[in-house]
């Protein structure tokens, strides 16, 4: 694989309005991700596969618009819940502008409770936890499109 293809897939993902496309042929991953900023991130994992018992830590990510803090190498080493999303919508944090939002960074959530809404053909959507722990970060910012699978909640398990 060289730039050429990599920059055909890119304008084919334009084009098709993509979000993300992986691609793994000859021993070599592609994985490309447009974040909601509109950036494109790329990564190619390590070759091989990886040893037993042995942390793979995901690439660093910068700190949301909305505050939200990056995760250290001790964070991103835990094993952490992810919400993702179940339907391709608008993701809204609250039920309303002015209202509090339903789960914020440090908030400790029960399964079931609902943790944002996405909008999906005029109908509101609840996302609810499915563990209970505290919300270590929202990966999504409030009235912005999500794609079917894409991450909104880091959720570290809590035993209650």
């Amino acid at each position: 694989m060289d730039f050429d293809d990599i920059k055909q897939i890119l304008e084919m993902m334009r084009e098709h309005e993509l979000a993300e496309f992986e691609l793994e042929r000859d021993n070599v991953k592609l994985r490309l991700k447009k974040h909601s900023s509109g950036h494109w991130v790329s990564t190619v994992p390590p070759q091989g596969p990886p040893h037993p018992g042995v942390a793979i830590p995901a690439p660093p990510t910068a700190a949301g618009a909305a505050g939200n803090p990056v995760l250290t190498a001790a964070e991103d080493e835990l094993e952490l819940a992810m919400v993702k999303s179940p339907i391709v919508g608008t993701f809204y944090r609250a039920s309303e502008p002015a209202a509090k939002p339903y789960a914020e960074v440090g908030d400790l959530v029960k399964k079931g409770q609902v943790m944002c809404i996405i909008e999906a053909m005029k109908l509101m959507n609840e996302i609810n936890a499915e563990i209970d722990g505290e919300v270590i970060k929202v990966y999504v910012e409030n009235g912005q499109p999500v794609q079917y699978g894409e991450r909104l909640f880091a959720i570290k398990p809590v035993n209650v």
